[in-house]
């Protein structure tokens, strides 16, 4: 296992809901029956997600989490919903995540062919409130890989999750084999068993796919009539089906064709049930054929959704990336640099505008064990750069009008039980897996418990805890943030500032800065980013058009800049940017590099960044 470079944080979370972070005070604890989003629900609007003050939102979180793969938790992402409250806590204080992807299983939901499981629902739905609770968005997501864990048998070198067994038991498939695989993810393609399997649910034999629909349906019926209308209103959507491949494509099919004859009628078969458990105001988050974005031209295809129209408010383009070069330990020498995901990553943005929506990257990491774990301090920091510019950092300050818009995303993963473990590997009690995420040897969690039982970061706070727009007052017109993560004992500045600018990086120094420029909207509320633990207010600057400041005041003090806690009663903090006109180009910049700047300092920066912004938008 790698040598944990992350400054630890402890955590402790009390049964009221109450959080310490070491190094901070006691936050007050989350309120039954507050309103953790302001009563606001999210909807898609001009390629954005929107809340109901018209804001442009942000999701960054994780994937909550590959546990609900296993058996050792009934399919469930905790042991308990006290474990839920934690690593809810601990994510937000910790990881600064705003959101999570939560996983579920069909399986479970449905283990009787036509009986729904309410005590796996009620136990989910308990989960999910917790973190709705602690002020965190979610949007579900029925999990599947290789289509099922029953289609491998005890003695298998693999396995997989998702299908109940009698849905297996209907296809009488073939002894599963990968042949000569190195890699998991080469049964996708080579396991005739999993080809099968999946090629049937694509067609719907033995009306597998109307009872996938049924389930699904009666599962959202529940998370509404279940949850309070409060914890309702931040759930974002339905993530309907993880990573969908064919299987095998039928004589004459493309990648392209069975996206359009077989992948899209059934979202579309899938939004329609959403309607029908209330759900008609959220949207789909729909996943294009896995490889469609892949970053190795030999498994690359041609998709996106590219012939399901222009899909607007109802559907959300949902995508996953990760380095498949990388990760092989062959196709990628040396570690990723400053803009290495800039042209993937663009190609979602462009994908999601040409369809007519928004986009969220549901899925992206590194493994952070084994022979390429070297690699994740890099990868991972190029990702999150990635996600917030469409620019690299070289040529960030000459260009930024080329950002795009920031993007959504999820880890994977957030798994409190990272290292400790207990799954029987397909059922096999002579085969537990117990180290990393207990499953097909992968191993990408976040965050894990020490031995103290205390949630612990595996990776650089300053990487996951990051500054980012989770609220736009209008439009986000561009977005830096420059982490000086490590990558062992070196530091990984890819965004310095200018030398033309020397006031701005005398004042940001060797310290972490976030820059955001936005065009002003009609509405009332503020823009709000998100303030990192290594912001502490009293020692947080911000240079703005709307004022300078360090240490900004509490909110609301009628001060254009100032600085509130997040909602949920984690402790986490945000900054509020409140601008009074509407159209009007504004930039902050947020640093925690200087200590006690003079008024001088600041003023000659402001000065800098105005003549900045003139010259750039």
């Amino acid at each position: 296992m790698p040598k944990i470079r992350a400054r630890l944080l402890a955590v402790l979370v009390v049964l009221c809901g109450s959080l310490t972070v070491a190094g901070s005070t006691p936050a007050t604890a989350a309120v039954p029956g507050s309103l953790p989003f302001d009563g606001t629900a999210l909807t898609v609007s001009n390629g954005r997600f929107v809340d109901a003050g018209g804001r442009e939102v942000v999701l960054r979180g994780y994937n909550v989490s590959g546990e609900s793969k296993l058996a050792e938790n009934s399919g469930l992402p905790f042991a308990s919903v006290a474990d839920a409250r934690t690593s809810a806590a601990a994510l937000r204080a910790l990881g600064g995540g705003n959101s999570v992807r939560f996983l579920l299983s069909w399986a479970y939901s449905e283990p009787v062919r036509g009986q729904v499981d309410t005590g796996y629902l009620a136990a989910a739905t308990a989960q999910m409130g917790a973190f709705l609770d602690a002020g965190i968005r979610v949007y579900p997501d029925f999990h599947q890989d290789l289509y099922s864990r029953y289609l491998f048998n005890t003695g298998s070198w693999y396995t997989g999750d998702g299908a109940p067994a009698w849905a297996v038991q209907l296809g009488g498939y073939a002894q599963e084999s990968c042949g000569i695989c190195l890699f998991w993810g080469q049964n996708i393609t080579q396991n005739s068993a999993v080809t099968a399997a999946q090629r049937d649910f694509w067609h719907n034999a033995y009306g597998l796919q109307d009872a996938f629909l049924a389930t699904a349906q009666q599962t959202m019926t529940y998370l509404r009539q279940n949850l309070s209308a409060e914890q309702f209103a931040g759930v974002v959507g339905f993530d309907p089906y993880n990573e969908p491949y064919a299987g095998t494509y039928d004589s004459g099919q493309t990648s392209r064709t069975w996206e359009r004859d077989l992948l899209w009628p059934f979202y579309v078969k899938f939004r329609a049930r959403m309607d029908t458990a209330g759900w008609q105001d959220k949207p789909a988050l729909v996943e294009p054929g896995l490889f469609w974005n892949s970053n190795i031209s030999t498994q690359k295809q041609e998709g996106g959704l590219l012939d399901a129209g222009t899909l607007g408010s109802r559907y959300v383009l949902n995508t996953h990336f990760y380095d498949q070069k990388a990760i092989s330990g062959i196709l990628m020498w040396g570690n990723a640099s400053d803009g290495q995901y800039a042209g993937d990553f663009a190609a979602v943005r462009d994908r999601a505008a040409a369809a007519g929506t928004t986009a969220v990257v549901s899925e992206f990491g590194h493994p952070l064990s084994g022979t390429v774990a070297g690699k994740a301090p890099t990868v991972l920091k190029a990702m999150y750069q990635a996600l917030d510019s469409r620019v690299p950092g070289a040529s960030w300050w000459t260009s930024p009008s080329g950002s795009g818009p920031v993007l959504s995303g999820s880890q994977w993963q957030w798994d409190l039980y990272n290292g400790r473990h207990h799954e029987p590997m397909n059922g096999n009690t002579g085969k537990v897996k117990t180290s990393g995420d207990a499953w097909n040897d992968e191993d990408l969690s976040a965050v894990r418990l020490d031995d103290n039982g205390t949630v612990t970061l595996r990776q650089d706070a300053r990487l996951l805890d990051r500054v980012y727009p989770s609220a736009t007052a209008g439009t986000a017109l561009a977005f830096t943030y420059e982490d000086r993560s490590r990558d062992g004992s070196t530091t990984l500045t890819w965004n310095p500032v200018p030398s033309t600018l020397p006031n701005v990086a005398q004042l940001v120094g060797s310290g972490q800065y976030g820059l955001l420029v936005w065009r002003s909207g009609s509405g009332s509320a503020p823009t709000e980013l998100h303030l990192p633990a290594s912001f502490p207010t009293a020692a947080t600057t911000v240079v703005s058009d709307l004022g300078t400041v360090f240490g900004p005041p509490a909110y609301p003090a009628g001060a254009p800049v100032a600085a509130a806690l997040e909602p949920g009663g984690t402790g986490s903090r945000r900054l509020l940017l409140t601008d009074s006109d509407s159209g009007v180009t504004h930039y902050a910049l947020v640093t925690n590099g200087a200590t006690a700047p003079s008024a001088s300092l600041l003023s000659a920066a402001r000065s800098e960044l105005n003549s900045w912004l003139a010259a750039r938008f």
